[in-house]
This record gives C-alpha cells, sequence and structure tokens, in this order.
C-alpha cells in the first residue's frame, strides 16, 4: 500500500531478503522514512509517486488504490506475495501465477468504519457533512474490497484474530503466520539504576513506555490520562496526527519524544520498566518487540495482544478500554517485587523465542512452495 516504517514495512523487507530478485510494487513510499538497507531500487512505485501533492496528503485519495494496484502489469510473474492492510490485494494476475496475499488486516476505515470515524477529533458539524459524504463511498470501497479478495488464490493471517476477521468479511479461509521479531536487535536489560543516555538521566526502570503512530483509535490519550493521574514517568515514541493535541494534554511527567531511530527505541524498550498497550491492535509486532528486551507488557485485553502476551507470566491484562482500568493495572504492577520481576523477564525472552525470523521465514518458505508446487505440478 503505502510504505512508510513500521512493522508491516519490516515484514515486506524479510520478504525481499527471501526473495531476492523480486521487485517491490506499491501505490506510494516515503523515502525519508526507509532504512538505509531497504532495496529502493527494486521499488516500482505507482504514477503517484511523481507527484509531490499525493506523497503529502496520500489519504484522500485512498479511493484510487484499488485502481492503482489493478492497472500494474504483474503478468511475468509465476508467483506474487501481497502484504497489506488495505488495496494491495486488488492486484491481477495472469493464470496460472499464484497470488498469496499475507493479510495484516481487512481494512479498518472499511470493516470498522463506525469505530474508526468516532476516534476522529474534529468538529461537530464537520464530522457530520463528512459522514454523510463517506458512508456512500465506504459502501462501494466495501463491495470493490470484497472482490479483489476473491480474486486472491490464498490467505495468511498475521494472526487469529485477523483469520477470523477476513473469514467474517470475504468468506475465505486462511492460515495463520506470525510476523516475526529480529531478536538480534534486543538484548535483555542490564542492572536497573544505571543511567542511559536515551533516558536522559532517568533511572534504569524508572519510566513506562509507548511506542505507536498517535492517531485516535490506538487510544493513547487515555494512557495520558492514566500517566498525568497518578504522576509515573511515560514516555511516548512516534509520531502521527494527533501528536500536537496529545503534547497539550500531557503534564511533565508524560513526554513525547516523536519519530525516533531504531537504535533509540531499542535503548528505551531496555531501559523501561514496562510496556503499555493501550489499543487493540490486530497483531501488534511491539509488545513483542518490548518482551524481546525482558520487559512485561500492560495490555488491554482485546485484538492480537491476546495471542501474545501470556498474562501473570510476560505481563498483565486490563479489562476495559478506559483510563481506570489501566490504573489499576498499572498501580498493581508497581508493586510486584524484585524476584517476580525478574522472572516476567526471563519469561518474557522465552516467550518471543516462538515468533523468531527464521520461524517466520521457514513457514512463508513452505507454505509457499506447497501452494505453488500444487498448481504448476
Amino acid at each position: 500500500d503505502f510504505m512508510q516504517w513500521g512493522g508491516a514495512e519490516r515484514l515486506v523487507l524479510a520478504l525481499s531478503e527471501m526473495y531476492p530478485d523480486a521487485p517491490i510494487y506499491c501505490a506510494l513510499y516515503d523515502e525519508r522514512v526507509l532504512p538505509v538497507d531497504f532495496p529502493k531500487d527494486r521499488i516500482v512505485a505507482s504514477g503517484l509517486q511523481k507527484h509531490w501533492l499525493f506523497k503529502k496528503i496520500y489519504r484522500p485519495f485512498f479511493f484510487l488504490h484499488p485502481l492503482i494496484f489493478e492497472n500494474f502489469d504483474l503478468s511475468g510473474f509465476d508467483v506474487v506475495i501481497s502484504s497489506t492492510t488495505r488495496f494491495a490485494k486488488s492486484i491481477i494476475v495472469k493464470p496460472p501465477a499464484v497470488h498469496i496475499c499475507y493479510c495484516n488486516t481487512p481494512p479498518r476505515f472499511l470493516w470498522n468504519f463506525n469505530e474508526y470515524f468516532r476516534s476522529k477529533d474534529m468538529p461537530p458539524f464537520i464530522k457530520a457533512l463528512a459522514r454523510i459524504v463517506l458512508t456512500p463511498l465506504v459502501s462501494y470501497l466495501r463491495l470493490v474490497d470484497e472482490t479483489s479478495a476473491q480474486r486472491v488464490d490464498y490467505f495468511v493471517a498475521n494472526s487469529q484474530n485477523v483469520r477470523q476477521r477476513i473469514k467474517k468479511y470475504y468468506r475465505r479461509e486462511s492460515v495463520v503466520i506470525y510476523p516475526f521479531v529480529d531478536l538480534s536487535r534486543f538484548v535483555l536489560r542490564v542492572l536497573r539504576g544505571v543511567p542511559s543516555q536515551a533516558c536522559e538521566g532517568t533511572p534504569r526502570g524508572g519510566f513506562y513506555l509507548i511506542i505507536s503512530r498517535l492517531s485516535g483509535h490506538k487510544k493513547i490519550d487515555l494512557a495520558i490520562q492514566a500517566f498525568n493521574e497518578l504522576g509515573l514517568a511515560l514516555k511516548i515514541v512516534g509520531d502521527g496526527s494527533e501528536f500536537s493535541k496529545y503534547r497539550q494534554m500531557a503534564k511533565s511527567n508524560v513526554e513525547l519524544l516523536g519519530r525516533l531511530s531504531d537504535s533509540r527505541v531499542t535503548e528505551l524498550l531496555q531501559n523501561c520498566k514496562a510496556f503499555i498497550y493501550p489499543q487493540e491492535e490486530d497483531f501488534g509486532i511491539t509488545a513483542l518487540e518490548a518482551m524481546a528486551c525482558g520487559k512485561p507488557v500492560i495490555a488491554f485485553a482485546k485484538g492480537g495482544a491476546l495471542e501474545t502476551v501470556i498474562d501473570g507470566q510476560t505481563g498483565l491484562f486490563f479489562s476495559e478500554q478506559t483510563a481506570e482500568s489501566l490504573k489499576s493495572a498499572i498501580l498493581w504492577f508497581e508493586n510486584i517485587d524484585e524476584v517476580a520481576l525478574n522472572q516476567w523477564e526471563i519469561a518474557c525472552r522465552q516467550r518471543v523465542k516462538e515468533f523468531s525470523k527464521e520461524i517466520f521465514e521457514n513457514n512463508i518458505r513452505a507454505f509457499v512452495a506447497e501452494k505453488v508446487n500444487k498448481v504448476y505440478d
């Protein structure tokens, strides 16, 4: 779809390393945030990439994306893997070519439109007008999305949660192959109380951490509210449409750091006390990255977190998506003694081994080989 830099793009990078001769097709990409080792010379972007307007304000043109992917010429390929949260699965391949879709989620803004729209912060009159305009467009795009899904030969879901949604919205079966955590990026923390440059003098283990895009449906505002009331230190990594609003909300104990390099993010993960996860995600790789550093996750008990976090061993859940429910979980966590916390850190590191890059690559290779052999044998 639109390539920036996050968990979905890390997965695309891994696929590109597995199949080093394959080009990477996308609607748009942001070359400023893609890492140096990303093979930009293999990217084939749509014509929109040439126009600065579309790159600056691409969201209003989302309705064009199905058409963009349908018009890519993929006639020279025997196998095409699409990785998508939106419309990349709209591609058309020429038989007997195989189209395997790695689905991170069916588009939330289509299939969870009311919930997604409620999370947008805008004046009531503008929101009402936007709903009137968008509702028929969303209905049309649902039909387009469902039609595109029927052209996919095989679906791979990134979680059981997404597998259920693929079945519900597209009436298609899928297999689950979990995304991976690059364990080489992370190591267990050293002794608590040692200062760190990334923490700007805060004692090791003296703060909680969030890593997220700052949009309304991520529910970062309820975490800010909870920490404002508790007075505990919280650091938030990420950028997005709600950054200015959240910065105004935050008291002095809550720090918004914006977008950071991988190395600084890793250092913060190694130094934090625990990772806060207030949103409902389809899978959610950042929780696993925290566990890779031995850090427990305090997560909302819904969505992909239920497949990664083990309650009472690698983290704990709060049952309601409210500041009060999160506060209760944090206060409980604050009373955990050092021995128990060390046990949790060991359990986190063990748990995350089940989501290694090697396992992901082996599962993908086996799945692709099986489906291709079925067609060409």
